[in-house]
């Protein structure tokens, strides 16, 4: 059933006009570089944990995600511990606090700026953005993905019409109000996200009985686990699939491994540390933090699984089959059939505000990338326009490719494109971006001899040896002959388990090969303030 009533329209017309609202804000507030690429460097620590969290649990986590829990099952919450953990405590508490600090130092506005500048090097900058210009818009195709298949199902409208309408609406108030905009809009989309999944939780366990009824109820489904899934490791919805299968592998190194560890590396998360004014910021922000992004992911997982037991009560069926086969379609399939009405039309603002948030930080970050690192300061160098204006233009390009993404990328798959991209961004960023604000001795030739091998590794793993990325390319196929050059169980080892090690092994072994900075830079690097 679709939802269509006077209510849905002043509801979503409410919303966007908050929304322009802060665009608007933003826009009056960002008077120079600093506002337009770091709000200021003063953002409230409220402000930002919840911009972080929105940001980073966006349509992927909720229906690509919640989709995968839909059918594969409850193992991927060990994805939320680690989104907490290492999502949050670790990088605010840890990675946070240095970033923070070296950003001010070396007045950096972005990620890859501050690699650069603390490497001396505009070739790292340069490459750095050129990577996230050119691979972020895989991730921000899968949201707008996300977003516009709930869209799809709730409102009853034409899915290419949905991806228009979502990126022009996110495009408005990025391109004029910066980060600003960006950081305030993301915030009230998270408080938004919060109060949604926390009705939707509550609705589905009183909808299955309880919550005991309920989780008992989808342990006791483990029969109806189609051949086909049982064939490749699937045991049930509230068990790990079988030690070393290719649902095992695919939940481990691809999903809960690439997606918690390469969160670290986010370019548009980890450039929200710069934007505090002191460390005690990011520490207050985690106690904010880590709630939101468990009724955020968790909640998502625990219901897209649970949706089983209401389709096998309702219609005979498990989720999967109610969605065509598509795991995109599980979470918006269930929250139009199980939720009432006027839900529906909440649920749908908090998709909305999800999309929003993380669409709007990647497009920020794309094209600050390209605009600033690639374009003025990097490789490029470029002479003319202000920063701001090409880094308006790199936003308008971007979003452009990503609104193509979005149209092409086959069906289910959202969770995979996101985990491909956090996947490379561990390889290519982690070992550097760790080395640059932990380890002194780390050299410019270590740094980027790290950045080259972590990216093309990555790269060479997918394109040649990842059955799932290899086989649907057919690069590995038209050049040899075969869907892959290793067989067996390589073959479903996810990237981030070979390049990101190999990349912190030849960021080593060369800074130890080579000459380090200067005194001078070092300390300026890593003064205190």
């Amino acid at each position: 059933m679709g939802v269509s009533t006077p209510l849905l329209g002043i509801s979503v017309l409410a919303y966007m006009m908050v929304v322009f609202y802060f665009g608007w804000l933003g826009y009056k507030q960002t008077k120079d570089n600093d506002d337009y690429m770091l709000a200021g460097r003063k953002v409230n620590p409220f402000v930002l944990a919840f911009s972080y969290g929105a940001a980073f649990i966006s349509t992927s986590a909720i229906i690509g995600f919640g989709g995968y829990a839909g059918a594969f099952g409850l193992g991927i919450l060990w994805l939320v511990a680690m989104n907490i953990i290492v999502g949050i405590f670790i990088a605010f508490v840890i990675f946070g606090s240095r970033t923070r600090r070296m950003g001010a130092n070396l007045k950096a506005v972005t990620f890859p700026e501050l690699i650069g500048k603390r490497f001396q090097s505009r070739f790292i900058q340069g490459f750095s953005g050129a990577l996230i210009t050119v691979f972020m818009p895989l991730y921000a195709g899968s949201v707008l993905i996300g977003g516009a298949r709930f869209m799809e199902t709730a409102l009853n409208i034409d899915y290419n019409i949905a991806i228009l309408i979502l990126a022009i609406i996110v495009a408005a108030y990025v391109i004029t109000g910066g980060l600003i905009a960006v950081m305030y809009t993301d915030a009230l989309q998270g408080v938004l996200m919060f109060v949604g999944m926390g009705i939707l939780l509550v609705l589905t366990y009183s909808k299955l009985g309880g919550v005991t009824e309920a989780h008992q109820a989808l342990t006791n489904m483990a029969y109806l686990v189609p051949d086909n899934l049982a064939a490749v490791g699937h045991t049930g919805w509230t068990t790990m699939p079988a030690f070393g299968s290719p649902t095992w592998w695919t939940l481990v190194s691809t999903i809960i491994l690439g997606v918690g560890i390469g969160v670290l590396a986010q370019p548009q998360l980890a450039v929200r540390f710069m934007t505090v004014e002191s460390t005690r910021s990011l520490k207050r922000a985690v106690l904010s933090g880590g709630p939101f992004i468990f009724m955020m992911a968790g909640v998502a997982y625990i219901v897209g699984a649970l949706s089983n037991v209401y389709f096998f009560n309702t219609q005979g069926m498990i989720s999967l089959e109610v969605a065509g086969g598509n795991i995109d379609k599980i979470m918006p399939e269930y929250i139009n059939s199980a939720m009432p009405d006027y839900f529906v039309i909440f649920f749908l603002l908090t998709l909305l505000a999800a999309a929003m948030s993380t669409l709007s930080s990647q497009f920020h970050a794309m094209g600050t990338a390209f605009g600033h690192d690639l374009y003025r300061e990097g490789i490029m160098k470029g002479k003319i326009g202000k920063t701001i204006n090409v880094t308006r233009a790199g936003i308008a390009t971007t979003i452009m490719i990503s609104v193509v993404l979005a149209y092409i990328l086959p069906p289910g798959i959202i969770a995979r494109a996101t985990a491909i991209f956090f996947g490379l961004c561990a390889a290519a960023f982690l070992p550097m971006y760790s080395g640059a604000i932990f380890w002194k001795r780390m050299t410019r030739q270590g740094a980027t001899a790290s950045l080259l091998v972590g990216t093309f590794a990555s790269l060479f793993w997918l394109t040649f040896i990842h059955a799932k990325e290899a086989t649907a390319l057919g690069i590995s196929q038209a050049l040899f002959g075969v869907d892959t050059i290793l067989t067996g169980t390589w073959t479903l080892v996810d990237p981030i388990l070979v390049a990101t090690p190999l990349a912190f092994l030849v960021a080593i072994v060369v800074s130890l090969m080579t000459e380090p900075a200067s005194k001078e830079h070092i300390e300026q690097c890593f003064k205190k303030n």
